[in-house]
């Protein structure tokens, strides 16, 4: 059966040679065949030569992300061939089955050539996000290659999907397993920590795997001191740094349910003692108590859901961070952090040192941080680099 297709204006190919895979929708001439948002969709160039095939989106801005950049009519192969090169990347970095940790991106969008697919592994749990209704439509395809590569060690897929799809496109979905039965609780180690991995109602896929190596970075500083976690979700940072022998963790956060679940992971590692729960707003409590604490970590949401609100956002981080400094003690540590992919590294030093001069402190800048290499980043999609980090320590 042959593909529907677009026909890319004049010159407009040079980003797909350098294998970038969005082709936005300003760099399109016509479309043939009638295609609909989710439909696989060949590109041609305007003279008719063939780029490859992707998934179509009517009326956005990308209005395809490319899977292959070949001649190659689409096949099963496809998914399976791509699965298991990510597989065995992790398998390669220790994280499949490792003996102090089992919890990894497993599909990290672009960076794994399966752009708008986001696949977490938690001890033989895949938990699927879905970020175009292209994939959407896969999904039987991907579970099928999931169980294909993975065989015995995969335990369940769940699709968590639903809040993506309706914020990015609008449409109903509900959440639910794919194939086989979740563990309950669902559990997973992180450098010999385990974890309690709300599939079903934390946020995103149940865990924030992507500061894995932060984590373990507060961990060799946070030794005798007294650590302030905000944002702290189940307490990933907190556990690091109790682990790393902290003499007190507060884990702050606006949702009990996080908390709660926080708590359970403390218990489960032997540290209730030395951990507390506040349910309280962040930028408050941070004026009040900054003051307390050796150690800060600040992991915000993301303040920027695309680029419109960028200006808005670099306003957010550099108030939060400001907050943050304006009363911590001398040589205090700040870990702080953005998720916001439309707010550039240079973007977030700039509103993070802003900051510091508005709440009249000096500062060092000890490690730039970012995602570790289970997130990869492809060489021709620079905009898949979108954690990025500042250790500072304070005059």
């Amino acid at each position: 059966m042959e593909l529907p297709y677009v026909i890319l204006k004049p010159q407009k190919e040079s980003a797909l040679k350098r294998r970038h895979p969005w082709v936005f929708s300003g760099a399109i001439q016509s479309r043939h065949g009638k295609p609909k948002s989710g439909d696989r969709i060949a590109v041609r160039t305007a003279s008719g030569d063939w780029m490859g095939w992707g998934h179509y989106t009517k009326g956005q801005s990308i209005a395809v992300r490319m899977v292959e950049f070949t001649g190659q009519a689409p096949s099963q192969n496809v998914w399976i061939n791509r699965i298991a090169d990510a597989v065995a990347l992790r398998e390669t970095l220790g994280l499949i089955e490792g003996e102090h940790t089992n919890a990894c991106r497993l599909v990290h969008g672009e960076g794994d050539g399966l752009p708008g697919l986001i696949a977490d592994w938690y001890d033989g749990v895949v938990v699927l996000q879905v970020h175009t209704l292209g994939m959407l439509k896969e999904r039987e395809h991907l579970t099928e290659a999931l169980r294909h590569v993975l065989g015995e060690r995969l335990k369940a897929v769940y699709d968590k999907s639903a809040a993506v799809l309706e914020r990015h496109h609008d449409i109903e979905h509900a959440d639910g397993l794919l194939w086989g039965e979740l563990p309950a609780p669902v559990l997973a180690k992180e450098h010999g920590h385990r974890f309690e991995i709300d599939v079903e109602q934390g946020q995103k896929t149940g865990f924030f795997l992507d500061q894995r190596d932060n984590r373990a970075l507060v961990g060799q500083f946070a030794n005798h001191k007294r650590v302030l976690n905000v944002f702290s979700y189940t307490g990933g940072f907190s556990i690091a740094a109790l682990g790393g022998g902290a003499t007190e963790v507060h884990s702050l956060d606006s949702s009990r349910r996080a908390l709660d679940v926080g708590d359970r992971n403390a218990e489960r590692n032997g540290f209730s003692k030395q951990h507390l729960s506040i349910e309280a707003d962040a930028l408050e409590y941070l004026r009040q108590h900054a003051a307390d604490y050796d150690v800060v970590v600040l992991d915000p949401p993301a303040f920027a859901k695309g680029i419109h609100a960028k200006d808005a956002a670099i306003q957010a981080y550099k108030r939060l961070n400001a907050s943050a400094m304006r009363s911590m003690p001398k040589h205090a540590l700040l870990f702080t952090f953005s998720c916001s992919q439309a707010v550039d590294e240079q973007a977030f030093t700039r509103a993070v040192l802003a900051g510091a001069l508005s709440a009249q402190r000096t500062v060092q800048i000890l490690k730039r941080l970012h995602q570790p290499a289970d997130h990869p980043v492809a060489g021709g999609h620079p905009e898949g680099a979108y954690l990025k980090g500042l250790l500072l320590r304070l005059d």
